[in-house]
């Protein structure tokens, strides 16, 4: 394949983990790469582009471009891939490379392979392996229009070796439609502070619903059943909170959690949550229904705590605990503090 393009998604210059991931994967089909960043004040990004071994760097930096919108974005992409014509483009599997993925697949008449998990080449084309029917299965597509476009699931891909001695030239480009032609605006946005990204984390410690299963705990008089309920689950989570910041983790949580409103839903893990692949789960009180399984199946090492022994998620776990997680949970928690020595 002699020319592959990688997007970097980025946020007012910082880029996600999955960008360079998704640079290590073009390297390893392509050898010499090309990153393209849109935004404003990129030339760190840039600069970090060519430390992680990208040949060319392709800047667009205007006004229009600083927060995303897809009709800048695609219009700028689908110019710049007419004039070029790469072979494929590549994108992390993050909400932003997804929307700009499936627009630039309209303006090129071309296709996306979503999801991929891994790659390799075969007679000059890609070959993505990606999961479908809830993770259960990994299918082997490819897309036969030009250029190939596809979205890689984050922690899929190692991230190549950063070298601080490369450096480079970046290639600036102009932007393809003016602000009065743009449908859309950002009228406000607000970042979450604290913790560690869900999507990004080695480790992830999960709630489900049995986070609400303890009995010795009383909760405040005058609360109806369903405010005792959420009570008592968000105790649990603070649990499971502890544990994942021993670790330095992120919390996670099962749909059950969220619908019951022990926690909020970007938390949520699952087939209509994050998909995330840790290199460490931890599922606490998650019984391990599909949907749930379909988000965090690609996890390298997965621990299931449940009081029920017959409880799906265990089929999946490489290591089980039947029991209470109100009491294994804080025996793990101090376990790991006296080893990490915290």
């Amino acid at each position: 394949m002699n020319k592959i393009w990688v997007y970097l998604d980025h946020f007012m210059g910082e880029a996600l983990g999955a960008s360079w991931e998704a640079l290590g994967a073009a390297q390893a089909l392509a050898g010499s790469v090309t990153t393209l960043a849109f935004g404003q004040a990129l030339d760190g990004l840039a600069a970090q582009a060519f430390q992680y071994g990208a040949a060319e760097v392709i800047l667009a930096e205007d006004a229009t471009l600083r927060d995303f919108r897809p009709e800048p974005f695609s219009s700028l992409l689908a110019r710049l891939a007419t004039e070029a014509a790469p072979d494929a483009i590549l994108f992390p599997t993050t909400t932003r490379g997804r929307e700009l993925a499936a627009m630039l697949a309209i303006d090129l008449n071309s296709g996306v392979l979503a999801d991929v998990t891994a790659l390799e080449m075969q007679d000059g084309a890609i070959l993505a392996t990606r999961p479908v029917y809830g993770g259960k299965l990994l299918a082997k597509v490819s897309c036969l229009a030009r250029p190939q476009l596809v979205t890689l699931r984050g922690r899929a891909f190692p991230r190549p070796a950063l070298d601080p001695g490369r450096s480079g030239t970046p290639v600036k480009v102009s932007v393809a439609i003016a602000e009065a032609d743009i449908a859309t605006q950002v009228a406000s946005y607000a970042r979450v502070e604290g913790g560690v990204s869900l999507t990004d984390a080695a480790v992830i410690v999960s709630g489900g619903r049995g986070v609400a299963n303890n009995p010795a705990l009383t909760p405040p008089a005058g609360l109806d059943d369903k405010a005792a309920e959420v009570w008592k689950a968000r105790q649990g989570f603070a649990l499971i909170t502890d544990l994942a910041q021993v670790l330095g983790g992120a919390v996670g949580a099962s749909r059950a959690a969220v619908d019951a409103e022990y926690i909020s839903y970007p938390y949520q893990v699952g087939q209509t949550g994050k998909m995330v692949a840790p290199d460490l789960y931890i599922a606490c009180g998650i019984s391990g229904a599909i949907q749930h399984q379909a988000g965090m199946r690609a996890s390298k090492v997965i621990v299931a705590i449940n009081k029920d022994p017959d409880a799906p998620i265990f089929k999946l776990a490489r290591y089980g605990v039947v029991g209470d997680l109100h009491t294994i949970v804080p025996a793990l928690t101090a376990a790991f503090k006296s080893k990490l020595g915290k």
